[in-house]
Parts: C-alpha cells; structure tokens; sequence
C-alpha cells in the first residue's frame, strides 16, 4: 500500500491514541484533561477522512479503523467520563431507593449503542450522503463539554452536575445513536451556495454560539444539530 494511503490511516490511529490517553486520564481522576483528548481526537477523525477524500486514499481497512478508533474515543472515552460525573453528582441518591447503588450503571449503555451504531454505520449503504442516527462523536462533543463548562464556566455547574440529568441524557442518547432519522452529514462534495445553504448557514450559528456561549453552546449546538435534521427530514417527507 502507498504511503499517500497510510497518511488517514495514522491520523485514524492519532485518535485512537488519544482515546486511549483520555481513558487513563479518566482513571487518574483528571477528568479535564479526558475532554482534551476528546477534542484532539475530533480533530483527527475530521482529517482523516479530509484527506481521505482530498487524496482518494479510501479503503476497507481504513473504514474499519475509523470505526474501531471511535469506538474508544466517541464510545468508551465519554461513557467512563459521564459515569465520572454521575458519581460526583448522585449523592445520598446512589445509596438509597430501587437499585440506588446501581442507578451510575446506566450511563453504560452509550458504550454499548456506539458499538451497535459503529457497526450498523459500516454496512448501512445509505448512509455515504446522510447520516441514520446520531453520529458517535456528536456524542463526544456534548460529554467533553460537561467538564469544560465546570472549569472556566462554574456558573453553570448546577445544570451540569444534575445527576437524574445525566442518566436520562444517556438513556435518550444512546436511543438517538441508532434510531432512524436522517441526520445531515457535513460532507462537502461542492463548495456552492445553493446546494449547501442550510449548512452553511448552520455553521455560521454554530460559530456565534461558540462566541457568545462559549463551551456552553456545544450541548445546545448537537442538539439544534438533532431538531434541524428532524424538522428537515419532516419537510423533504411531506414534499414527496
């Protein structure tokens, strides 16, 4: 195989580098440092597949890579950072009640549904244009923002350590990585105004929310992310 090949092939691996590094900053406690890694392995998953397009360097063992790199750094990375957060966030409620001890286990099941999304992705053929369900680093994004908004935006820790809050994001999440819907996908394969309005116009809001909101905007922009799919795969539903 050509070397031209191998370039998203070791960004692909970059991000699972830095998954792996995220998990063992997870387990030191430095949970920060965990959404740093997330961040580096969203870089790297957007140029992987940049350059893959960019070079015409696609192939099988690199879409199987891709796949198991997210596993770790979209998958199993945000799930032990959300059970991290649970847990400093249950309180008396891990220890009393149905099931209180158990209750942080919940969080689980994103790991599971990523897999089940990441494997469904691999063989779904109608998903090159579109994306059907969540994709697993929207996933990422909205979990390494929680421990972002607690360092350099306190002011907010009360929404982000609400422990029913966050068990009923992992339920509701883990159903939207393998639901149905038809999510856009932020594929550019022209750069004109008229086929690509909507996103465009998208990522403009995204940048003024980041400005404005700062790291709190990243929760709200996956979910206005979630509704404009939904509400665009409505219309184009109602025109046919």
């Amino acid at each position: 195989m050509s070397i031209k090949k191998e370039i998203p092939n070791t960004l692909t691996l970059g991000n699972l580098l830095a998954g792996c590094f995220g998990i063992y900053f997870v387990m030191q406690g430095h949970i920060l440092w965990a959404s740093y890694c997330i961040i580096i392995a969203l870089i790297c998953d957007f140029l992987d597949g940049f350059l893959a397009r960019l070079l015409h360097a696609y192939s099988d063992l690199g879409k199987e890579l891709d796949s198991l790199a997210d596993m770790v750094s979209f998958g199993v990375l945000p799930t032990f950072m959300l059970f991290h957060l649970v847990e400093a966030s249950c309180g008396t409620q891990c220890s009393v009640g149905l099931f209180g001890f158990y209750k942080p286990f919940i969080v689980f099941s994103l790991a599971i549904f990523s897999a089940y999304r990441l494997a469904k992705f691999n063989v779904d053929t109608r998903q090159s244009d579109q994306f059907i369900g969540v994709p697993t680093p929207a996933n990422g994004i909205v979990i390494a923002a929680l421990p972002l908004i607690l360092e350099f935006q306190p002011e907010y820790s009360d929404y982000v350590l609400h422990f029913k809050g966050l068990l009923i994001y992992s339920v509701i999440m883990s159903y939207l990585l393998v639901c149905e819907l038809p999510l856009m996908a932020f594929k550019f394969k022209t750069w004109d105004w008229k086929s690509n309005q909507i996103k465009f116009i998208f990522l403009v809001f995204c940048v003024a929310g980041l400005i404005f909101l700062k790291f709190v905007a990243l929760p709200l922009l996956v979910a206005s992310y979630i509704l404009l799919s939904g509400v665009l795969y409505i219309l184009n539903t109602q025109k046919k």
